[in-house]
């Protein structure tokens, strides 16, 4: 038993998938979050300057 956990414990081969899996999971939740960000701020712009106009007129 305590051989088979010391090469699991070694074994370094499935290390840089699951690396890969993280940045790629991080990545994907900064472009979620910018995009929602970038969505609610031009949202809002494009709301003030539809009732500016409005108001205007």
């Amino acid at each position: 038993m305590k051989s088979l956990f010391c090469r699991f414990i070694e074994d370094r081969s499935g290390v840089t998938a699951v690396e890969y899996g993280l940045i790629a999971a991080l990545i994907a939740t900064a472009m979620i979050s910018g995009a929602s960000i970038l969505g609610n701020a031009l949202d809002a712009s494009m709301n003030s300057t539809a009732n500016h106009l409005k108001n205007s007129m």
